[in-house]
């Protein structure tokens, strides 16, 4: 029996990777940015603020106190943005890497004194296939998703030597509630989205059953869907078909956007558009909550 710490673990792969976890008979700490979640399913509940330091040492001292340690960390929360580069603001930029890359930063950096001291723990970063292929248009999130691939294939090399294991998950679209959430400057990159999301056949459960057994494998790259691996394998074998298909998605966005006009991201004349200081519309490709 392994003690788990699911950030994010509210809804969506979260949730479900939760009630996977607990399915399995281990102790699990959900967390979430909310104070209380009715129904979580988990055998203990904390509010965690991945951008808070002090709810990361909070959370090391809990599991300290009441599990005497902490066996896998799944670093899961974290929001679902992008846009056109010229449409998603730099507040919007600034949140998007504060929360899916330095919250996946301060989760590892808060916990790894603790499992060196153990000579045992494993790091479960949620990044997204937006980590290993790049399509326009979602350019935040895109570079905070590499992020955090770089950063897990780092710190599985670091942490190595004592005892430590990383694995990153990269799923591509799959139905998840995000897509009631969608909201901001460029709401046709939304509403692209959200159809993404809504037709995928593929649940949060689907997702968290593969990264269980990927998990239990200490598999480093886990890619839990057909999609996201055809994908990243056109990018590394078959490049030049990457690349043409990526600029036929990139022009039929442009006719799209010179059929609807200038109105069709949303903006006003100060470019903060509809979604205010929420910046660009969310374009999850991950699910992570």
């Amino acid at each position: 029996m392994s003690r788990v710490l699911v950030t994010g673990g509210a809804s969506g792969l979260g949730a479900a990777l939760v009630q996977r976890f607990v399915a399995d008979g281990h102790k699990v700490l959900c967390t979430d940015v909310a104070a209380e979640v009715p129904g979580h399913g988990a055998t203990e509940y904390r509010q965690l603020n991945v951008r808070d330091a002090a709810d990361w040492d909070a959370a090391v001292a809990w599991c300290e106190e009441n599990w005497g340690g902490l066996d896998i960390l799944v670093n899961n929360a974290g929001i679902a943005t992008g846009g056109r580069i010229d449409v998603e603001s730099l507040d919007e930029w600034d949140r998007v890497v504060d929360i899916n890359l330095m919250g996946v930063v301060r989760g590892c950096r808060a916990f790894t004194p603790m499992f060196k001291r153990q000579r045992s723990g494993h790091f479960v970063n949620t990044a997204s296939a937006a980590g290993l292929v790049h399509p326009p248009m979602m350019s935040s999130y895109n570079t905070v998703k590499a992020g955090v691939v770089a950063l897990s294939e780092t710190l599985s090399h670091e942490l190595s030597p004592y005892g430590v294991s990383v694995s990153v998950v990269c799923p591509s679209f799959f139905r998840t509630n995000l897509a009631d959430s969608i909201q901001g400057d460029d709401t046709e990159m939304g509403a692209t989205a959200r159809k993404l999301i809504e037709k995928s056949p593929r649940t949060a459960d689907d997702i968290a059953a593969k990264v269980i057994a990927g998990v239990k494998k200490r598999q480093f790259l886990i890619i839990p869907d057909r999609p996201a691996l055809i994908a990243w394998r056109t990018k590394r074998f078959a490049r030049p078909l990457y690349d043409r298909q990526m600029r036929k998605i990139a022009a039929r966005a442009r006719e799209r956007g010179e059929a609807t006009g200038p109105a069709a991201d949303g903006t006003g004349a100060d470019g903060t558009g509809a979604g205010g200081s929420t910046g660009a519309s969310s374009v999850p490709t991950a699910g992570e909550r």
